[in-house]
């Protein structure tokens, strides 16, 4: 047993007895604390556990990997993520927030006076955060299985269980502590490597202004290696594609129902803006550090690995090897690594660094730990949102009115243990990269939620069967073009499947105009009730008037 397995498992067993003392710590007892965390986390502990929650498997161990292979296109996603959230908290968050209740599905069946509108809400959620969490737990096996030098199948059953008891014991309240934990981790060890290769590189330990100098090179190298340049824009897909992507992105942003229910867990409209600006901050750290890690670790490979003796390769080669996440073969027999013979997912590129840069045992375990936080958090807020929609909206508010806290509990308890365990099934054999898979959820919330949320809260007129054709007609059009883009070859301009939300969410905007134009408008009490969202917590629209809440009945205006 090396010394590195040692360390490296001394961090993650740290890191996951933290997680789990403090689910233990903090155990549901109602349900408010399971599914809102008592409605009283402050703005930045939530702003911290928002950027937990946001900052998956995809953002920590795909995203740099995908730019220092994709160049200029992947900063799609980085655009796409960031325009999306910031949508998200000044048009949606704060109103959704007013309103009041613990899920989206929930929002949509009181906000249209529907419990079809709310049933398909929760079957919509279940189908976007199941296929959200594929990609998580296919992250968690990534990390898992090159540190017990195992398949990554084995890895994704590991973190399957570590998954199933924290959020299972804890529910939101728990989550949310954890995941203000798992922040710390995660974005230390996300930086410290990114720092330590900017000062080996570069001399200057700052790597937002660094790593331009190294980008300024890429040119030579990249005609010396005779691929394409790094920064030639459009060069993995179209114009058409890359803007697509952006969209899906930012418009599944703001319909993610498992990001949406962390502003739920804060104690005013006010505080649910601050969240997000915290947040913001909070994501920033990593996204702005993202290129350069793409960068640092794209000339490492270029330089120290490309070129070498096949016989010379480096010992870490081999270890990924053994997870299936590296190909190397010597194609034209020279016995010389050619940079077309080596074949990296960008699942690995963040995880593998540290060993390619020889930042030395503890920064490679602290790495481990931090993807591991990264892939686990947004695991957790996955299943609770799961949880809510089969518990809550399905069962509580359809099938059994009557029930009891214990039994509502309880129901949700299992729902986050079966839901886990279901898709940690999926995720032993995933259909795609981490990112894709994620793209695909983002996709699915484009079409369905973001088209509904946005009519909801802004247009008064929509009623309860244009959000049924809307997110029907959205979910159906986005799903249909993901699989006849990925399996059949079929794409619109060359927007492939990562791009299918552009049209899913067009197709659910016009279904809900048109639905609700041809069909009777909601009540005078509805619309009101949708222009009250508009406004500051402390007053409420009535009688074609703004007035204020507290005490007084004097008019604004």
């Amino acid at each position: 047993m090396d010394q590195q397995f040692i360390v490296s498992m001394a961090f993650i067993l740290a890191s996951f007895a933290l997680y789990i003392g403090i689910a233990i710590y903090n155990t549901a007892k109602s349900t408010s604390d399971f599914y809102v965390s008592g409605r009283g986390v402050s703005p930045v502990w939530n702003g911290m556990a928002i950027g937990a929650d946001w900052m998956s498997a995809a953002s920590f161990i795909g995203m740099a990997g995908t730019i220092m292979l994709l160049g200029y296109d992947g900063l799609a996603y980085i655009m796409g993520w960031t325009g999306g959230y910031l949508m998200l908290t000044f048009l949606l968050a704060p109103q959704l927030r007013k309103y009041g209740r613990y899920t989206v599905p929930e929002f949509l069946g009181d906000r249209y006076r529907s419990d079809k509108a709310r049933l398909i809400g929760a079957i919509a959620t279940i189908i976007i955060c199941f296929t959200y969490s594929i990609g998580q737990l296919s992250g968690s096996g990534v990390v898992i299985g090159r540190l017990l030098e195992v398949d990554a199948k084995v890895g994704t059953l590991i973190g399957v269980v570590l998954i199933a008891f924290y959020a299972t014991m804890g529910g939101m309240k728990g989550i949310t502590w954890t995941q203000v934990a798992q922040y710390i981790v995660l974005i230390t060890a996300y930086l410290v490597p990114v720092i330590f290769m900017s000062l080996q590189i570069t001399g200057n330990p700052i790597p937002w202004l660094s790593y331009g100098h190294i980008v300024s090179e890429f040119k030579e190298l990249d005609e010396a290696l005779g691929v394409s340049q790094y920064f030639a824009p459009f060069t993995n897909g179209t114009k058409a594609q890359f803007l697509a992507l952006m969209f899906t992105l930012m418009a599944g942003t703001a319909g993610l129902p498992h990001v949406i229910v962390r502003f739920y867990t804060v104690p005013t409209m006010k505080a649910a803006r601050w969240s997000g600006a915290w947040a913001l901050l909070f994501i920033a750290l990593l996204y702005l550090s993202a290129p350069a890690y793409a960068a640092f670790s794209r000339f490492i490979l270029m330089t120290q690995v490309a070129g070498q003796q096949m016989a010379n390769l480096p010992a870490w080669t081999g270890s990924w090897i053994e997870t299936g996440k590296l190909q190397i073969a010597d194609a034209n027999g020279d016995g010389i690594l050619q940079w077309a013979e080596l074949v990296i997912a960008n699942d690995i590129v963040v995880m593998a660094t540290p060993e390619i840069a020889n930042l030395g045992m503890f920064v490679i375990g602290l790495v481990a730990a931090g993807a591991m936080a990264a892939a686990l958090s947004t695991a957790g807020g996955l299943m609770i949102t799961i949880s809510s929609a089969l518990a809550h909206d399905i069962y509580y508010r359809t099938i059994n009115p009557k029930a009891n806290e214990k039994k509502r509990l309880l129901v949700g308890r299992w729902s986050i243990l079966i839901a886990t365990v279901i898709a940690g099934l999926v995720a032993l054999n995933p259909p795609g990269v981490i990112t894709q898979i994620v793209a695909w959820a983002f996709a699915l919330a484009a079409g369905s939620f973001f088209p509904a949320l946005m009519l909801g809260v802004w247009w008064k007129r929509s009623n309860a069967q244009g959000v049924i054709a809307g997110m029907v007609i959205g979910l159906a059009v986005t799903l249909a073009y993901i699989f006849a883009a990925k399996y059949g070859g079929f794409t619109v301009a060359g927007i492939i499947d990562t791009g299918a939300g552009l049209f899913g969410a067009a197709a659910g905007f016009l279904a809900n105009i048109l639905v609700s134009l041809a069909t009777p408008a909601p009540s005078i009490e509805s619309q009101e009730e949708v222009l009250d969202l508009r406004y500051p917590e402390q007053m409420t629209y009535k009688d074609g008037e703004v007035w204020m809440d507290e005490g007084s009945e004097a008019k604004i205006g």
